[in-house]
């Protein structure tokens, strides 16, 4: 096996460095880096999504032989080299000094999506954005691991708002020569591929490399001229509607990637299943061991010791169900293969004590095949354990066998480089090395209040100039007069207090919650001398209606002159957009209905950042809501219903904003800062970056779940 690897025909030898960066989405957490790429053509690097291999292949040659004369240039060159050549060869990371005694560990991370960087569109939204952090952690602790997913020939569709607040769906189709991906090989040089079967006939798939820093990500391709046209579709798109194709696409994650890791020599000693879209892989292993004559209940009990599983749906009708004609079609031959019965199959995906003969749930796949499973936030354990008690009906709930992980991020992809400089200037490199050392975060309360303020306006600044080019770019698409494209240009206002709100339009998550009561909304939106603004954002699965109905809602709203153009939506939220919007706002607001937000991320990412919490006692922010670092809504406990609950939490809503939030941010000392508003930006960094990243995550999974997996 080997890779292709891509020569740039117009770098110069001097920086031809720049290559191996450009295929590693490493550059993306380091600001040293991203400074580099768009130093050589700011604009292009705009232009192309912040995708430093169309970049290179776009540039002008005659710039880049520029750069070889530019001085600083090539001395910021060299240093960045050096460093990225030491994160990637290092032998002094967290792995190796803690787990020194640990042998033969090699974990393969399956999962259906992975948001790396917007360079790579190969996610939806919060699962992918997990799962790339997953990775970049695993490299930064030296955490051995390979991802395995499929490559999508379009990406997750760009959103376009119509003049009437219609979402438009657009999928772009991605280029893969242009992407930071390789062609895996075989030593002949042709591509590697792999066979699996389905429906009475056979798919071919090839293999593709993506390099997150020292991890490996391999993703599996079907759009190629072996296959059938159906078949070459099966990539075509991630969470497509058509059941029968995203049956076919979880049996290639699943079945699929065992396969492409036997074709590549790659022998996982541990297997983490994220979601249960890949647990076919479960299947693809027992059958693997029944062949070579391994009796079925070992098989099922050497497989279950060497698997994790993390469910991420607090809601049973959340989680992914196949009807069992469906299953019948395709998988009656595989069954077959393992000398399986039918109903020895679905015994898999089936509760044992009152099985639905009409379904096959993988979830239930997923748990009855793993040593190990979590939920995402100790909130969520409790709703896992009583959703799936039924699955071991003899224990009490607090006894289900599902325990918890919280979520992370991964803080260095996340803390915008203002802040990363920020706290450079004040305590020096090592921070990046400490993100887990609570001791160590207690210096953020050292920052000087106006060091930390006049950063956090900057971004603030930054934040309302991007809002204002989207509208009017969106206005000028839309046909809108001239009148309406000037109030873009001039639309927010820097001084004003800022509230985000930036998830997918679903109804759980309930956008519309803070216009229940329209008339108090609108005496908080223009309180004299101390009004807000808010940014809405977000994207609706294309099939999900009332999901895009919210977002016509929201926008409306956003229009209407009553709210005097203090609401704005922003159309297509990625995670270029996220990253402006999480540092950016002075207040991040989730509204989720409790307890359906299984964790949640966003809000770590925005506290990353210095701004300021705002959420339902749900999820992460259940765990990290300390009563100083930001506020909760509502209450901790649970509702009788819906009704009750919208209307408990909005009233709550309103009245912190009237009197705590509002207030506090608008009273200023005679410099003009608001001291108490910041000393609560310090407590929320000081408090929340060193507990809910993906290092301590990962710690976490390593610790509890894949060493002793492996020590069985």
């Amino acid at each position: 096996m080997k890779i292709n690897h891509v020569h740039f025909p117009s770098l110069p030898k001097r920086i031809k460095r720049l290559g191996d960066l450009a295929y590693n989405p490493w550059f993306s957490w380091h600001s040293e880096a991203i400074r580099l790429f768009r130093h050589l053509d700011q604009k292009l690097w705009e232009d192309v999504q912040h995708n430093p291999v169309r970049l290179l292949y776009e540039l002008d040659p005659a710039r880049l032989n520029e750069a070889v004369n530019e001085d600083v240039f090539l001395k910021k060159y060299d240093q960045l080299i050096s460093v990225f050549d030491q994160s990637l060869q290092s032998k002094d990371m967290w792995f190796v000094k803690k787990c020194a005694d640990v042998k033969n560990l090699r974990i393969a991370y399956f999962s259906m999506e992975f948001g790396v960087h917007e360079c790579l569109p190969n996610y939806s939204g919060g699962l992918g954005i997990l799962s790339g952090d997953h990775l970049k952690s695993a490299s930064d602790l030296g955490i051995p691991m390979v991802g395995m997913g499929l490559l999508y020939r379009e990406s997750y569709f760009t959103q376009f708002i119509t003049l009437h607040g219609h979402q438009q769906s657009v999928f772009q189709h991605n280029d893969f020569s242009r992407m930071a991906i390789h062609p895996v090989l075989k030593d002949s040089g042709e591509p590697l591929t792999f066979k699996i079967e389905y429906d009475h006939r056979r798919l071919t798939s090839r293999i593709w490399l993506a390099k997150v820093a020292r991890i490996p990500l391999y993703l599996l391709d079907t759009d190629i001229p072996e296959n059938s046209s159906e078949d070459r579709n099966i990539t075509k798109r991630l969470y497509v509607d058509d059941r029968d194709l995203r049956l076919v696409q979880e049996m290639l994650l699943g079945i699929g990637g065992v396969a492409a890791l036997n074709a590549m020599g790659i022998e996982p000693t541990i297997w983490h299943l994220n979601e249960g879209h890949c647990a076919f892989l479960v299947l693809e292993r027992i059958r693997i061991l029944l062949k070579k004559g391994i009796p079925l209940d070992r098989a099922i009990e050497t497989v279950r010791k060497s698997t994790v599983f993390t469910t991420h749906t607090p809601v049973a009708a959340g989680n992914e169900v196949f009807e069992a004609w469906r299953m019948d079609r395709f998988f009656q031959g595989y069954w077959e293969s393992m000398g399986l019965t039918r109903e020895q199959f679905y015994v898999f995906g089936q509760e044992i004590r009152n099985p639905d003969p009409n379904a096959f749930n993988m979830t239930i796949l997923s748990l009855k095949s793993s040593k190990f499973s979590n939920a995402v936030s100790k909130l969520h354990g409790e709703v896992a354990r009583r959703m799936w008690q039924g699955l071991w009906p003899d224990q009490p709930v607090e006894k289900v066998p599902i325990g918890s992980i919280t979520n992370g991020i991964h803080t260095r992809t996340w803390m915008c480089s203002e802040m990363k400089t920020l706290l450079d200037c004040h305590h020096g490199l090592n921070w990046r090395y400490k993100l887990t050392d609570p001791e160590f975060w207690e210096k953020i309360m050292e920052i000087p209040d106006d060091a930390l303020w006049k950063e956090h306006h900057r971004l603030k600044h930054r934040l309302i100039d991007e809002v204002r080019q989207v509208l009017v770019r969106q206005r000028e698409r839309n046909g809108e007069n001239h009148e309406a494209i000037q109030e873009a240009k001039q639309i927010l206002n820097p001084e004003t207090l800022t509230i985000g709100f930036a998830r997918r339009f679903t109804p759980y998550k309930r956008a519309t919650l803070i216009f229940r009561d329209r008339e108090r909304l609108k005496r908080i939106l223009w309180r004299e001398n101390m009004p807000i603004q808010i940014v809405f954002a977000g994207k609706a699965h294309p099939a999900d209606q009332t999901g895009k109905s919210l977002i016509e809602w929201v926008y409306a709203e956003s229009r209407n002159p009553e709210f005097g153009k203090r609401i704005v939506f922003v159309e297509n939220y990625d995670m270029a957009l996220a990253r402006r919007l999480v540092s950016g706002v002075d207040v991040w607001l989730n509204t989720p209905r409790r307890p359906l937000e299984a964790s949640g991320t966003s809000g770590m990412k925005a506290a990353a950042n210095g701004v300021l919490n705002m959420s339902i006692l749900d999820g992460w922010w259940r765990e990290g809501y300390n009563g100083h670092n930001g506020w909760a809504i509502g209450e901790d406990r649970d509702y009788y219903n819906e009704m009750e609950q919208d209307e408990a939490d909005s009233q709550s809503l309103y009245h912190l904003l009237e009197n705590n939030i509002v207030p506090l941010y608008y009273n200023r000392d005679e410099r003009g800062l608001p001291k108490d508003w910041i000393q609560k930006m310090k407590e929320s960094m000081r408090s929340i970056i060193p507990r809910f990243n993906t290092d301590r995550m990962l710690k976490e999974y390593t610790t509890n779940m894949y060493i002793p997996c492996l020590l069985l």
